[in-house]
């Protein structure tokens, strides 16, 4: 009976609380629900808080305390992991408030955000891109903050992320046989990103792609696309002559150099 009690109470505290929420939300009173705001940012509601602000955000706009409360706004969805939003209000805030003392940290959190939202390589790295601009304009903005360094490895880990998604897209081509785009892609992504982790791999299925690519052209197409296979081997074997592939780029270099007679010629 006690525990019953118990419940009763908490729930009619409950019901009690959210209905002076709704009369607050109803009110006209700004500076009530301003001071409530904070009260519920500091209690952890955020949702409660964010509601109150987007009403009276616009009554305090041009006052002395609207920075304050913009700062609180930003600081608000950021708390509810709401990343877009958070990151929308942490740059219009650095926009508007450059020499607010709070202006360093919200152009960081701009950047941090789109880190955030980023996804796996898999897919569309726009939040990727945007996230390695903001991070890049936050270090020429402050180069003498202590975030400098935070901001290039986080600039690090997405440039990986990018190398791998090139890589993930030039690699569909070939998995799908689709062996002219295969090459197209390849030769994008070893320029796009010479120095990557992937490059003797790249440069191997560049080699295999081109080879397959005159394997299965049209009899007039084959003599010009074998050439250009067997220049793509020797560019390989140059640069990693010792190459876990180098059996494989062997075999393709045999049937390629038996194509187009180039011993018979080099014994004439």
């Amino acid at each position: 009976m006690r525990s019953k009690g118990f419940i009763l109470l908490i729930i009619a505290v409950l019901a009690s609380s959210c209905g002076e929420y709704e009369k607050l939300l109803k009110s006209t009173d700004s500076e009530l629900k301003k001071a409530k705001a904070k009260e519920y940012f500091d209690e952890g509601k955020y949702v409660r808080t964010s509601e109150l602000l987007n009403q009276i955000l616009p009554r305090y706009r041009a006052t002395a305390e609207a920075e304050e409360l913009n700062w609180l706004n930003a600081r608000c969805y950021y708390n509810m992991r709401d990343y877009i939003m958070a990151g929308s209000a942490y740059k219009n805030f650095a926009e508007t408030y450059p020499y607010n003392e709070h202006a360093e940290e919200a152009t960081f959190m701009t950047a941090y955000c789109d880190y955030l939202l980023s996804p796996r390589p898999e897919l569309d790295q726009a939040y990727t891109n945007s996230a390695i601009e903001a991070f890049t304009f936050f270090q020429r903005r402050y180069p003498s903050s202590d975030k400098v360094d935070e901001a290039q490895e986080l600039i690090k880990e997405l440039e990986d992320k990018l190398v791998e998604k090139s890589y993930i897209n030039a690699r569909l081509y070939y998995d799908l046989k689709e062996y002219q785009a295969a090459v197209v892609a390849l030769d994008n992504s070893l320029k796009d990103y010479p120095n990557t982790k992937y490059r003797e791999e790249l440069m191997f299925l560049k080699l295999e792609s081109s080879y397959l690519y005159a394997l299965n052209s049209v009899a007039d197409k084959q003599q010009e696309r074998f050439q250009v296979a067997l220049d793509e081997y020797y560019s390989f074997i140059e640069e990693f002559p010792d190459s876990e592939f180098s059996k494989e780029a062997q075999r393709i270099h045999d049937s390629t150099a038996e194509f187009l007679n180039i011993e018979e010629t080099q014994n004439k």
